[in-house]
């Protein structure tokens, strides 16, 4: 898969960008601040119609301006597709090949990306909604089924919430409505427990391969799906069913009184353990960044393996975080393999000798200049 064209119309500090990129490795250079994370948060936009730096999309606009618009064309191994999301304060519109979708989880998908920036070590030791977080994002690009119950999901979450409240408020004894609202959020939670248990256990094979290889095989990393829920190789969805909804049933109380649900995936987490010991509490922060780092190259195969397509690459200034031994393994893991767009302020050292015949855009004030590779 790769991002041929990109177009950006009143952008953060993009007011007009139209900009072709080459399938390798495409190096944005500049000080900070003049646009470098810009121009990657606007490829993440294209992909999955949100930032990964902010949750309010007005930000995103031009100041003074009423509208954003991002573009671009991809392709892939059998077409090539123009894509479109414009922002505005009404919401955001997106288009597939000129057309309009109706539900952003028809759009989603289409152009596949994986970010690895510096707060990334949050996925390793931060709180568990970063995970949770990250498992939704990533999986969500590899099946259109997981985006759509984990979307399902969070509605009839919210819905049974507010009338675990209203019942508080109310002091209601009437339950037949929580009752339709448990189980149909446990015949929904059940399909997403499942679905990130078993993508889990996939990403745990590449990853375990890539961090064995970042510590010289002195280390073993395994992923562990953290649930409420009792869940292996042998589990049906019809298991995970019945187990939310005597869940469900046993804390009705008690979620009453604090008006909201206590059970599902809204509440599991990912934990990465190293050499048997949980790298989050106990791991070196050598450790944590090998785990992130791996983690992250894991994805890139994870998703062609499910999809048949590599995603693009997006490193905004995580070399500077790495030392050389890590800068090493992973720009030797991505060359000739996907295609990937670098920040950083200066390009020297261990880049400068590994990346082939890279094409370097120099970035002032939102403006870009490509150069010719020395």
């Amino acid at each position: 898969m790769i991002l041929q064209e990109l177009q950006l119309r009143h952008f953060r500090n993009y007011d007009h960008l139209d900009v072709q990129f080459q399938p390798g490795v495409n190096i944005l250079i500049g000080e900070n601040a003049q646009g470098k994370t810009n121009l990657l948060e606007a490829i993440h936009v294209l992909a999955l119609t949100r930032s990964h730096r902010t949750n309010k999309d007005r930000e995103l606009i031009q100041w003074g301006q009423k509208t954003a618009l991002i573009s671009g064309r991809i392709k892939r191994k059998v077409d090539r597709l123009p894509l479109e999301v414009e922002l505005s304060p009404r919401g955001k519109r997106v288009k597939v090949n000129h057309l309009y979708q109706s539900r952003l989880s028809s759009y989603v998908g289409n152009l596949k990306v994986v970010l690895f920036a510096p707060e990334d070590l949050s996925l390793v030791k931060g709180a568990p909604q970063e995970r949770r977080r990250f498992m939704n994002m990533e999986f969500g690009q590899m099946s259109a089924a997981y985006l759509y119950n984990v979307s399902q999901y969070h509605s009839i979450l919210d819905q049974r919430n507010q009338y675990l409240r209203q019942l508080k408020r109310h002091q209601q004894n009437d339950r037949v409505l929580l009752g339709v609202l448990s189980d149909q959020l446990a015949d929904v939670g059940a399909k997403v427990t499942m679905a990130r248990y078993q993508l889990v256990g996939r990403l745990e094979k590449w990853a375990n391969d890539l961090h064995e290889q970042i510590s010289v095989q002195k280390e073993k990393l395994q992923l562990k799906y953290i649930s409420q829920l009792k869940i292996d190789k042998d589990t049906t969805e019809d298991d995970l069913k019945s187990q939310l909804r005597s869940l469900f049933t046993a804390n009705s109380d008690r979620e009453i009184e604090l008006g909201t649900s206590l059970a599902g995936p809204q509440r599991d987490d990912l934990q990465f353990i190293v050499n048997g010991q949980n790298v989050q509490h106990y791991g070196s922060q050598g450790q944590q960044r090998t785990t992130a780092l791996a983690v992250k190259l894991a994805e890139i195969d994870l998703m062609k393996e499910q999809t048949g397509e590599y995603p693009l690459l997006l490193l905004d200034d995580v070399l500077s975080e790495l030392d050389d031994d890590r800068q090493t393994h992973l720009l030797c893991a991505i060359q000739d393999k996907v295609q990937t767009f670098l920040t950083t302020t200066s390009l020297s050292g261990v880049a400068e000798k590994l990346i082939k015949q890279p094409t370097i855009f120099k970035i002032h004030d939102g403006e870009l200049d490509k150069e010719e590779a020395q």
